[in-house]
C-alpha cells in the first residue's frame, strides 16, 4: 500500500494541529477529575471503549481490513499492550498521586526516548551531536523533577512519575513497532488497535471486580465521555491524517506544545501548584526537543 505524496501543510492543516495539541493536553486534567472515582483500570477501560466506538464506523465505511499473517496479528497484540493498555494504565495509576502538569511535562520526553530507540534500531536514524545535546538537555529536565525525590527516598511520588516515564517509553516502543504492520491502512489500524485494548482492559477490569458506578459523579462521567471521543477517538482518525498529509516529522513539531499547555492547563483548570523546578524542567525539556531537531551542517 502506498502512502500518499506529503504536501505543505495548509492554515487547516495547522488549525488541526494545534486542536489535537490542546486536546491531548487537556485529556491529562481529565484523567486527573474522573480516576479518583473509578480507579485506573475502569478508567482506562471506559475511555477505550468509547474511542473504539467512535472509529468503528469509519472503519466499516472505509472497509473492515484484517492482518493478513499471523506475525502481524502478534504485532497487532504487542502494539495495543505498548501504545495503549500499558501507558493508559501506567498514567491513570500515576495521576492519583502527581497532579495533571507533572503527568503531561514527562511524558513529554517520548519524542527524546524516540531518538534513543531511532539510534539503536534504524540504519539512517542515528544520534548526531545536536540530538545529544537535546537528549542531554531533557534528562536534566527529568532529573531536575524527579532527581530530589529519588534521592530523598522512594514514596509514591516517585513511583508514580516513574510510571510515566514508562508509558512514555512504551509509546516510543510502539512507534517503532507500528512500521512491522503494512497490510492494514492507518485509521482501520488504530480501531483493530482500540478493539485489542478494549478486550485486554476489559478483562483486567473484570478480574479486579466491577466499580460502583453510582459512585461516578456528573463531572466523572463528562470527563470519562470525553477522554473516549476526543483525545483517544476522534483524535486518533485526525493523528492519521494529519502524518498522511503532511508527515510525521512536522506533526510532531507541534506535538512538542503539549507539556506547555499541560502544566498550563493544570494550573489553571485544576489549581495546580506548579513550583520553580517544574517550570525549569519544562524550559529544559522543550530546549532539548528544539536543539535535536536541529540539522546538522553538511560536510564542505
Amino acid at each position: 500500500m502506498r502512502s500518499p505524496t506529503i504536501r505543505k501543510p495548509t492554515a487547516v492543516d495547522l488549525a488541526l494541529m494545534l486542536f489535537l495539541t490542546i486536546v491531548w493536553s487537556s485529556s491529562f486534567v481529565a484523567i486527573k477529575v474522573a480516576v479518583p472515582q473509578t480507579g485506573p483500570v475502569w478508567l482506562a477501560a471506559i475511555r477505550v471503549c468509547i474511542g473504539f466506538a467512535v472509529l468503528l464506523p469509519w472503519a466499516f465505511y472505509r472497509g473492515f481490513m484484517l492482518p493478513k499473517s499471523v506475525k502481524n496479528w502478534a504485532f497487532l497484540v504487542a502494539i495495543s499492550l505498548f501504545n495503549v493498555t500499558l501507558p493508559f494504565l501506567l498514567i491513570s495509576w500515576a495521576e492519583l498521586t502527581v497532579s495533571a502538569g507533572m503527568a503531561s511535562l514527562l511524558l513529554g520526553t517520548g519524542p527524546l526516548l524516540a531518538l534513543v530507540l531511532s539510534h539503536v534500531t534504524t540504519e539512517d536514524d542515528k544520534i548526531n551531536r545536536f540530538k545529544l545535546m537535546g537528549i542531554a538537555l531533557g534528562f536534566s529536565g527529568i532529573a531536575l523533577v524527579v532527581g530530589r525525590e529519588a534521592l530523598a527516598h522512594m514514596n509514591n511520588g516517585i513511583l508514580a512519575q516513574l510510571a510515566i516515564l514508562g508509558a512514555s517509553l512504551c509509546y516510543a516502543l510502539s512507534g517503532a513497532m507500528i512500521r512491522q504492520v503494512k497490510d492494514v491502512p492507518p485509521t482501520r489500524l488504530a480501531t483493530l488497535i482500540l478493539g485489542l485494548s478494549s478486550v485486554e482492559l476489559i478483562a483486567l477490569g473484570l478480574a479486579q471486580g466491577l466499580p460502583d458506578f453510582t459512585a461516578i459523579a456528573a463531572d466523572g462521567w463528562v470527563s470519562l465521555i470525553f477522554l473516549g471521543l476526543l483525545p483517544t477517538g476522534l483524535a486518533t482518525i485526525l493523528r492519521y491524517r494529519l502524518i498522511w498529509a503532511v508527515g510525521a516529522s512536522f506533526f510532531g513539531l507541534g506535538m512538542n506544545l503539549i507539556p506547555i499547555f499541560g502544566v498550563i492547563m493544570g494550573a489553571i483548570l485544576l489549581s495546580e501548584h506548579v513550583p520553580l523546578t517544574t517550570w525549569l524542567a519544562l524550559g529544559l525539556i522543550i530546549a532539548g526537543l528544539l536543539v535535536a531537531r536541529m540539522p546538522p551542517r553538511a560536510n564542505k
